[in-house]
C-alpha cells in the first residue's frame, strides 16, 4: 500500500513540474526579452520564459513571478497550475530614437536591459 502512495505522489510531482515549465520565448518574440520599466511598473522576461512583474499604483502593489505559458498575438500569458494572467500589449516592442519601448496593460515601458 505504501508503494502505491509513493508512486502516486511521484506521478503527481512529475505532472506539476511539467506544468510549471515554460516553453521559452519563441524566436519571433525575442524582442520581448529584457528588463522593462516605467515609474510604476517593472517587467522582466527571460529567454527561457521566466517572467517577473511588479506594479505599484494608488498605494497598492501587485506582483507575479511565473513562467510564460504562451503568446496570443502580441499579448502574453503567464502562470502555472491553471492560474494564469494575461498581459495586454497594445504596442509590441519597437525602437524609437534608439530606445526600445512597449506598452503593457496601458503602461509605456522602456527596456533598460536585454
Amino acid at each position: 500500500m505504501k508503494l502505491k502512495h509513493i508512486i502516486l505522489f511521484a506521478t503527481l510531482l512529475l505532472l506539476i513540474s511539467c506544468n510549471l515549465k515554460s516553453p521559452g520565448v519563441p524566436k519571433e518574440k525575442l524582442n520581448y526579452v529584457g528588463r522593462w520599466e516605467s515609474l510604476s511598473m517593472k517587467l522582466v522576461i527571460t529567454k527561457d520564459g521566466s517572467v517577473e512583474y511588479e506594479r505599484v499604483e494608488a498605494g497598492t502593489s501587485k506582483s507575479a513571478n511565473a513562467p510564460l505559458q504562451k503568446f496570443e498575438g502580441d499579448n502574453f500569458v503567464i502562470g502555472a497550475l491553471g492560474i494564469n494572467t494575461t498581459f495586454v500589449v497594445s504596442k509590441p516592442p519597437h525602437e524609437e530614437n534608439g530606445i526600445w519601448k512597449m506598452t503593457v496593460d496601458g503602461e509605456e515601458l522602456q527596456r533598460t536591459m536585454q
